[in-house]
Formats: C-alpha cells, structure tokens, sequence
C-alpha cells in the first residue's frame, strides 16, 4: 500500500525560501491528527524539507529523501503564484521551472525504491502538492491535474493502488 502525503501548512513568508519553512502551529496540531489515521506499521519517508518531515514526526521518525522534494522554481513572492503553479501541473513550461519529466523520473525511482524496503509494509510518503500531483499524472494518468492539485488540503492524505491505477483520498 502506498499513502502520499502532502505536508501539514507551514509557517510561511518572504523571510525564508518555501523549501525551509517548518510548520506552523496549525499545522503541528494537523499532522498530530493525521498520525491517527496513518498504518501504525508503515515505513515513513519524507522530502528533505521541514514542512514534510515535520508532518510525519507525530506517526514516527520519517527517512528523509530529497527525491520527493516540491518542484524547484523561481518564483516572487505574492502575485498570482496559484494560478502559475496550476498551470505547471497542468503542463504549461514556465523558465526556471523543474521540467515535469524530471520530477517524474525522480518522485518515481523514489517510490519504486521504498515501497522494495517495504517490502509487505504500508509506505507512506510525505511530499508536496505540485511533485506529487506531477507523478500522479505520469504513473497513473489524473484526468485533470489542475484540479487535484487546487483540492489538496494541508495536510491531505491518498491511498494509490499502483496496479489498478486508481487514487483515493484517506482522510
């Protein structure tokens, strides 16, 4: 079984890039929540980011794996960020964005690889909107990305059955 996670709401602001906010106390309280619902025998992996691992610590002590790390970009803060990001997943090229392709080939060789050390354990990954919804796209071929994307909540929780294809949010 496989259970992505896309992290708990960080504390966010200009001060500090998105790949280094922790959570912020809502969210805190949020992933303390969701390691209620998570298998107790899972193995637990996140990104490197805090936002991610962080979401995982009430359930366990996550691996760290940058491979499900969000997108890189460059991105101004403020603006219409939403709208660029639905647009990526989507499938519009923005420069100085991580092509999909990539982020696909990576997020991917990371699974194939836990779910083995998992071997008959659940796996359950904590990552981002956009890498997540980017993989999806590519294993299991979401209809509409831009919409799965914009619904994901903070923290959001999919159970993936990788040989059906089919997704199923867990909360």
């Amino acid at each position: 079984m496989l259970i992505l996670v896309r992290h708990a709401m960080p504390a966010f602001g200009p001060q500090a890039p998105p790949h280094q906010w922790p959570l912020s106390e809502d969210g805190r309280t949020a992933a303390t929540l969701l390691a209620d619902i998570l298998p107790k025998d899972s193995r637990l992996v996140a990104s490197a980011e805090p936002k991610a691992w962080q979401t995982l610590e009430p359930a366990g002590q996550p691996e760290r794996d940058p491979r499900f790390n969000e997108i890189w970009r460059t991105e101004p803060w403020g603006g219409n960020y939403r709208q660029r990001r639905r647009e990526y997943v989507e499938g519009v090229d923005h420069p100085e964005w991580e092509p999909r392709a990539q982020v696909a080939e990576r997020f991917g060789a990371a699974v194939a690889e836990h779910l083995a050390i998992a071997d008959d354990r659940p796996l359950v990954v904590a990552t981002h909107g956009m890498a997540m919804t980017v993989w999806l796209t590519a294993r299991i071929g979401l209809s509409d990305p831009g919409t799965f994307w914009a619904e994901l909540q903070f923290p959001d929780a999919h159970r993936v059955d990788l040989e059906t294809g089919t997704i199923a949010r867990a909360l």
